[in-house]
């Protein structure tokens, strides 16, 4: 592609991501299982894109927590199952417009299981191979310079608790790496669902630096981590309270 660019305007950049299905706690006690791919990680915090009036970032601002399921190809037809599916009754403007449905039972739907997570109220899905509990720490508004669409967007900070993978994606003789050639993410490119290769295209050069490198102290902080009928709390800390520890900015 070495040939002279061209200059368009698409209505969408969902140049290619992994698709997460976020698991939340409704505020009867249920659970809600969502489809999202507007994601990325650093270290064991994730940034989060969601259309604000949703379940899914609702349950967020009134728990604090939420699971983030990553999905293999393995999972591609529950996650079409999920697909303009929402469990807001009252469903948001944009989401009837573009024929979104209600649905309670998101679980049940997507043929996945519910198991209890260890920091968290909401459950992990048994099927996806990596499954990370999380605790919010901040959300932002996307847009909010254009009062058009401000507030119809927020983008969540989390920080991960848990992690929990399947045995089959661990690198061999490591019991805390994944191997990438093993972990293939379904991935969401402009809308369509695609597989990754597990063929490494050339050594990585950033790869010779060791993980261990990288480590914060996020990773300590979640092993002190319980789960109590409170909600989320670190050994010494109060428990989380959305009214007073999630930042708006």
């Amino acid at each position: 592609m070495n040939g002279p660019h061209v200059t368009i305007e698409p209505s969408i950049l969902y140049l290619g991501t992994p698709v997460v299905l976020i698991s939340t706690q409704n505020e009867d006690g249920t659970a809600n299982l969502a489809p999202m791919s507007s994601a990325w990680w650093l270290g064991w915090r994730c940034m989060l894109g969601l259309q604000t009036a949703s379940q899914t970032p609702q349950n967020m601002i009134r728990t604090g927590q939420c699971v983030l399921n990553l999905a293999s190809p393995r999972q591609a037809d529950a996650v079409n199952r999920l697909a303009r599916l929402t469990g807001t009754e009252t469903i948001p403007e944009l989401k009837r417009r573009l024929g979104y449905t209600y649905e309670p039972s998101k679980f049940e739907v997507a043929g996945l299981t519910p198991i209890a997570s260890q920091t968290v109220a909401a459950p992990r899905a048994l099927e996806c191979p990596i499954q990370l509990e999380a605790v919010v720490a901040a959300r932002h508004g996307i847009m909010d310079d254009d009062p058009q669409v401000a507030g119809l967007i927020s983008a969540f900070a989390v920080r991960i608790t848990r992690v929990h993978v399947h045995p089959g994606l661990l690198m061999e003789g490591h019991e805390n790496r994944i191997d990438p050639g093993k972990w293939q993410p379904l991935i969401m490119n402009f809308q369509k669902l695609y597989g990754v290769s597990s063929i490494e295209i050339v050594p990585s050069r950033l790869a010779e630096i060791e993980e261990k490198s990288y480590r914060m102290p996020d990773v300590e902080r979640a092993r002190d981590g319980v789960l109590d009928p409170a909600g989320w709390r670190e050994t010494g800390r109060d428990a989380f309270d959305p009214n007073r520890d999630l930042r708006l900015g």
